[in-house]
């Protein structure tokens, strides 16, 4: 018989579900995410944290985990290479999983890798609760172990996610230096299908007197104006006409070094199915994003101008120079397990590129 322990919310909230993890209390902040796939990829997202992750699809665990797996350093089926969540809140779980691939089940993943678990929870009711107030601190805490609420964007998230040495991938004839804040393994895999060689490397390099031929600026967990490394290096290298692109955090690193400002989401972006909508066009794209943070538009400067918007709340979802080739977006053209809509946009900022080698 499965031991029970609580999810308990900042606002008193506490919720009781059967446990399927490692039996240890941890701490975070509760986000939802509405994906039907893809625990995999989202249990190894390094934006996710310190978050305690609860997934609003009915059904987990069905087709278990995959064999951990490298090519040319990079994880095959993962994100990176290891879980980053503080702990997993599910409706249901499948303690038979079958998929020809899979080698385990995601309860054996999570004791693993230390990661509390709670399932037969009412997710819907949870999801309704978190829209109505927000993203909230909570703990999965066991009787046995109390333990004390953790705010994680008070923390450097990124410093803990990000890498500690340079390191390169790929022979391609374009050189892209790559600032890795919690960088997703899909997307070096998405920039090597161009003909690239990615330089990577950690979030506070200094990357100013480097040689490359586009900059990329990643992903990554936590508040914004805690990195204050990669935001003074952008400020440096926005003073020339390099091609620039950054995705999720680093559209927000690129708003601060710009000089705007970014805000705390009430229940911040985190699911499959988020519409986007082409600034100046008729085109609307569907997106994975997964963000508690987002740019101010009306603190941008005359050189900059929103690219997309989110159609749900009209927050900003993507940045572009008037006169520069440097752009960003808040969601992910990368998404795995899906949906890839947006993937175009790695074509776009490689075509930016040769343009630069070009002169």
């Amino acid at each position: 018989m499965s031991k029970t322990a609580k999810l308990i919310l900042e606002d008193g909230t506490e919720i009781v579900g059967k446990t399927f993890g490692y039996e240890r209390s941890n701490a975070g902040e509760v986000v939802f995410n509405t994906a039907m796939v893809g625990y995999p990829e989202s249990l190894t997202d390094p934006s996710y944290k310190g978050q305690i992750l609860v997934l609003t699809y009915p059904l987990i665990g069905n087709y278990g985990l995959p064999v951990y797996s490298e090519t040319g350093g990079i994880p095959n089926f993962f994100e990176s290479d290891k879980i980053h969540i503080s702990g997993l809140i599910i409706s249901d779980y499948s303690f038979n999983y079958s998929h020809w691939n899979a080698i385990k089940s995601l309860a054996d993943w999570l004791k693993e890798n230390k990661i509390p678990a709670l399932y037969d929870v009412d997710c819907r009711a949870l999801t309704k609760r978190i829209r109505e107030k927000g993203a909230m601190l909570g703990k999965i805490e066991f009787a046995d172990h109390p333990i004390d609420f953790w705010d994680p964007n008070k923390d450097n998230l990124v410093n803990m996610v990000s890498i500690k040495e340079k390191v390169v991938y790929g022979t391609g004839e374009h050189k892209i230096l790559l600032v890795d804040c919690g960088v997703k393994a899909n997307i070096i895999r998405s920039l090597l299908k161009l003909n690239t060689t990615i330089i990577r490397v950690p979030w506070d390099y200094d990357f100013t007197k480097e040689e490359y031929d586009g900059l990329f600026i990643s992903n990554g967990p936590g508040d914004p104006v805690q990195c204050e490394s990669p935001i003074n290096n952008l400020k440096v290298v926005l003073t020339e006409d390099r091609p620039i692109f950054g995705i999720c955090l680093g559209n927000q690193l690129l708003a601060l070094a710009s000089g705007a400002k970014t805000y705390k989401l009430k229940y911040g972006h985190r699911g499959y199915n988020q519409p986007v909508l082409e600034v100046g066009t008729n085109r609307a794209y569907i997106t994975t994003q997964n963000h508690g943070f987002a740019v101010d538009e009306s603190s941008l400067s005359e050189e900059w101008e929103p690219y997309f918007i989110n159609l749900n709340d009209n927050s900003n979802e993507g940045l572009k120079h008037k006169n520069k080739p440097i752009c960003s977006v808040q969601f992910h053209p990368e998404a795995s397990g899906g949906p890839t809509d947006t993937e175009f946009l790695f074509d776009n900022f490689i075509d930016e590129v040769k343009k630069w080698k070009q002169k």
